[in-house]
């Protein structure tokens, strides 16, 4: 599958120019393996909204990255019903027919949003869809700038995955944009920011 430009993520650059804060993340994690999902209910979250491509699985790939495949069962075990995939790439227009958001479906056991606007724009058709309140859902991604931000414009708790799954097969736009996301991270927090 082949990613279209995000243009609802140029858009939402100029608005980090004048809120950066909106890059900053409620919880880091290394991976979903190190998620607390005691901790995410004590915080009143109802909802888990999951990035697939290189948080879940692999980028474009359908099946969850193997040592992650404990965490993801105890995940829908733990929210049953109430885990969402929302991906730039399954579930978009860049989905012919919806085919990749079917075989995540098979492959995931959990529901693939299927949306218009893409990835950090996307919050309206994410609470619609869960019928859920901002305050309910905490958003899981590999991105600051795409996932994190999706989550804090729209008031949901932002949680970032600091581990990718893989270089290899990965958009390499994407991947040039989260390298940069780790330096600008990695500086603002030396310089306390």
């Amino acid at each position: 599958m082949v990613q279209s430009i995000n243009m609802a993520g140029i858009r939402t650059a100029w608005t980090l120019l004048t809120q950066p804060s909106l890059l900053r993340p409620d919880i880091v994690v290394s991976d979903i393996r190190a998620l607390s999902w005691d901790k995410l209910r004590s915080r009143g979250i109802r909802f888990l909204v999951f990035d697939k491509d290189n948080c879940l699985t692999a980028p474009y790939a359908s099946q969850i990255h193997p040592p992650y495949t404990s965490a993801w069962t105890s995940c829908l075990k733990e929210f049953p019903d109430r885990v969402l995939i929302v991906s730039n790439s399954a579930g978009t227009n860049d989905d012919p027919d919806f085919q990749a958001a079917r075989a995540v479906e098979k492959a995931l056991g959990a529901r693939v949003l299927r949306h218009i606007e893409k990835k950090p724009r996307c919050g309206r058709e994410i609470l619609q869809a869960l019928q859920a309140s901002p305050g309910e859902v905490a958003v899981v991604g590999d991105r600051l700038a795409t996932d994190v931000v999706l989550a804090n414009m729209h008031g949901m708790t932002s949680v970032w995955v600091q581990n990718i799954v893989s270089r290899r097969g990965d958009n390499l736009v994407a991947a040039a944009l989260r390298d940069a996301e780790h330096a600008a991270y990695r500086m603002a927090t030396r310089l306390g920011l």
